[in-house]
């Protein structure tokens, strides 16, 4: 049984999709970038609510 040859349509929606799926893996790294970037400043602290006893207890004034 032969394959039939695909349809145009198929052909025009193949770019769209890869086009697609290169945003798609541009927008994953971008934000892993940005995820590391900040996991590795000197600034980043775990908050103690969050850490579970882990990190720094931080006091909000105005708050009891």
């Amino acid at each position: 049984m032969a394959l039939r040859p695909e349809h145009e349509l198929h052909t025009r929606r193949k770019s769209l999709n890869i086009g697609v799926g290169l945003m798609l893996g541009g927008f994953v790294i971008l934000v892993m970038i940005l995820t590391y970037t900040k996991i590795t400043s000197a600034g980043f602290q775990i908050p103690a609510s969050t850490a579970k006893g882990v990190g720094e207890q931080i006091s909000v004034e105005g708050t009891n």
